[in-house]
């Protein structure tokens, strides 16, 4: 069963930078899709990236476009989250995912398998 866990959560202002890092323990991690998710207060948790195990397609919701960049690497077992340009609508508690299908219609997703336990990034205005 594969562990996620994530690093690299935080407090910055509107228009800062944060990079989120994901470690995987299972030594198949690159047979599997990798994303990120949050959840805000309040609010259902929502897809915000992915990249696909073989090709490394990327995958990004419409609100991070542009912004945000996963990444990851296969021999160290490790995802990460790129995040430029934050606003306070990003704050939220990000989740690393492992899975085993991305969707694109009607919109960017992923199903996932294993869950990280979650980084707070807050991002003040």
């Amino acid at each position: 069963q594969a562990q996620l866990v994530e690093s690299g959560g935080g407090l910055v202002q509107a228009g800062g930078s944060l990079r989120l890092s994901c470690a995987a323990s299972e030594r198949t991690f690159s047979d599997y899709h990798m994303g990120w998710f949050r959840q805000a207060p309040g609010k259902e948790r929502e897809f915000v990236a992915a990249m696909s195990r073989a090709v490394g397609a990327t995958h990004y919701a419409d609100s991070v476009k542009g912004r945000f960049t996963i990444s990851r690497d296969n021999t160290n077992r490790r995802v990460y989250l790129q995040m430029n340009s934050l606003k306070s609508e990003d704050t939220a508690v990000y989740y690393c995912a492992a899975g085993s299908t991305i969707t694109t219609i009607p919109k960017p997703g992923m199903t996932s398998d294993y869950w990280g336990r979650g980084t707070q990034v807050t991002v003040s205005s």
